[in-house]
C-alpha cells in the first residue's frame, strides 16, 4: 500500500483562522471559552461555548456560495479552501477524478434546520430557505466541497458522533492507501450552536456549569472537571500520496501512517469501563502504522473534561504503552478551543502534525488540581519543546466509538 503524506491544512476554529492563526492561539495559552452570544443560554444549566467570533463567510466564499450554504458547510468549505491554499495545490489543474473527499460531522445541518423550524411556525412554509432540504443532510459538506473544486473522487461524510472527523481522515487514508485516489481533502465541520442542538446535550448533564469562569470550564484530566465545553469549527487536511508529494515538492507536515476504530458495545454516552475497547483502537492504530508503542513520543488526548472519559482514557492508555506510558507526553487540547463535537479529530489531527513539525507539544489548559486517576504527564500550563518521531491521537464518541491515528514526523 502506498504511504500517506499531510501536505496542507486548512482551519476554521475559536482560537484561530488559518495554519499560523491557529498556531499562534495555541502558543498564546488562552482559551477561547466565553458565554454564548449567539442566542440567549439563560434557560440553560450551561451558558458557556467557544464560539468562532470573527468568521466573515463572504471573505472566504462567493456570494452564491454564501447564500446557499448553512454554517456547517461554509465552516467545511472554507477549510477545504484554505488546505488546498496551505497545500500549493491548484485544483483547477488537478486530475479531478483522482482527488476525492471524506469528511465527517455529529450534527450536520441540524442546527439550520432547528432555525428554518422557527421560521416555518411563525411565518409559514413559504417564509423557508428555499435551499433547507440541499443543506440539512450530513453529506451536504463533503458534496459541497467537491462541487466548489470539481472534484469526483471518492466522497462521503459520516456521522460517527465526536469521532467523526478522526474516522473521516482514517477513510481518506484508506482510498489512497487502495490506490482509489491520489489526493484526498479529509477532516470534520460542526456548527452546533443553536438553542435546541445546545439544550440536547444540556439536558443530559454533559457539559460543564463553570458559568462564573467560562475560560477555564473546559479543563481535561483535572480532578475538578465537570463537563465538556461545546465548541464550533472546521478543520481539513489534504492528505497525498506520499510519491505524488515528493514529486511535486509538496512541504510534508507529517506522514499519516496508520488507523484503527472499535466499538465499546456498550453504552450511548457513558465509556466502557477500564478502557478495553479504546485501548484496542489505539493498539490496532500502531499495528496498522507498523510501528511498536515504544516508539511513540507523543499523544494528542481526546481528552473531553468529561469525569469518565478522561479516566477511561489514561487507563487505556496505560494497557497500551504498559511502562512506556509514564514517559509518553500527552496533552488535550479541548481546553482551548472545547468541544467542536464532529469536527474536533480533525482539529487535533492538524494540531498533532503541526506538533510534529514545529517541535512544540501545546499544553493541557486549565491542568490545576491532579487527579489520582489520570497520572500521566499531561504538559500542563506551559507546553514543551520536543521532537517526538510518531505520534497518537484520538476520538471518542457517543455511541462508543474509538478511531485513532498514527503520526510521524516528516
Amino acid at each position: 500500500m502506498r504511504r500517506v503524506v499531510i501536505t496542507g491544512i486548512g482551519c476554521v476554529t475559536p482560537v484561530g483562522t488559518g495554519v499560523e492563526e491557529l498556531w499562534a492561539g495555541l502558543q498564546a495559552r488562552r482559551s477561547a471559552v466565553r458565554e454564548i452570544s449567539r442566542f440567549d443560554p439563560a434557560p440553560f444549566r450551561s451558558r458557556i461555548a467557544a464560539e468562532i467570533p470573527d468568521f466573515r463567510p463572504q471573505d472566504h466564499l462567493d456570494a452564491k456560495q454564501v447564500r446557499r450554504f448553512d454554517r456547517f458547510s461554509q465552516l467545511g468549505v472554507t477549510a477545504a479552501r484554505l488546505a488546498l491554499d496551505d497545500a500549493a495545490l491548484d485544483a483547477a489543474r488537478a486530475d479531478h477524478d483522482r482527488v476525492g473527499v471524506m469528511m465527517g460531522s455529529a450534527l450536520g445541518g441540524v442546527a439550520h434546520a432547528e432555525h428554518e423550524a422557527t421560521v416555518f411556525h411563525r411565518d409559514g412554509l413559504r417564509a423557508v430557505d428555499a435551499n433547507l432540504a440541499l443543506t440539512v443532510f450530513g453529506g451536504a459538506v463533503s458534496c459541497n466541497i467537491a462541487i466548489a473544486f470539481g472534484f469526483t473522487g471518492p466522497n462521503a461524510t459520516n456521522g460517527m458522533s465526536c469521532a467523526s472527523g478522526t474516522v473521516a481522515l482514517g477513510d481518506g487514508l484508506r482510498a489512497i492507501q487502495r490506490g482509489d485516489a491520489d489526493v484526498m481533502l479529509a477532516g470534520g465541520a460542526e456548527a452546533p450552536l443553536a438553542p435546541l442542538c445546545f439544550g440536547a446535550f444540556a439536558l443530559i448533564r454533559a457539559m460543564s456549569t463553570r458559568n462564573d469562569d467560562p475560560a477555564t470550564a473546559s479543563r481535561p484530566f483535572d480532578a475538578e472537571r465537570d463537563g465538556f465545553v461545546m465548541g464550533e469549527g472546521a478543520a481539513v487536511l489534504v492528505l497525498e500520496a506520499r510519491e505524488r508529494a515528493v514529486a511535486r515538492g509538496a512541504r510534508i507536515y507529517a506522514e499519516l501512517l496508520g488507523y484503527a476504530l472499535t466499538n465499546d458495545a456498550h453504552h450511548m454516552t457513558a465509556p466502557k469501563p477500564g478502557g478495553r475497547e479504546a485501548a484496542r483502537a489505539m493498539a490496532l492504530a500502531l499495528r496498522d502504522a507498523g510501528v511498536p508503542p515504544s516508539a511513540v513520543g507523543y499523544v494528542n488526548a481526546h481528552g473531553s473534561s468529561t469525569p469518565l472519559n478522561d479516566s477511561m482514557e489514561t487507563a487505556a492508555l496505560k494497557q497500551v504503552f504498559g511502562d512506556h506510558a509514564a514517559r509518553l507526553a500527552v496533552s488535550g487540547t479541548k481546553g482551548y478551543y472545547g468541544h467542536p463535537l464532529g469536527a474536533s479529530g480533525a482539529i487535533e489531527a492538524a494540531i498533532t502534525a503541526l506538533a510534529l513539525a514545529r517541535a512544540w507539544l501545546p499544553p493541557t489548559l486549565n491542568l490545576q488540581t491532579p487527579d489520582a486517576a489520570c497520572d500521566l504527564d499531561y504538559l500542563p500550563r506551559e507546553g514543551r519543546a520536543a521532537r517526538p518521531e510518531v505520534a497518537l491521537s484520538n476520538s471518542f464518541g457517543f455511541g462508543g466509538v474509538n478511531a485513532s491515528l498514527v503520526l510521524r514526523r516528516a
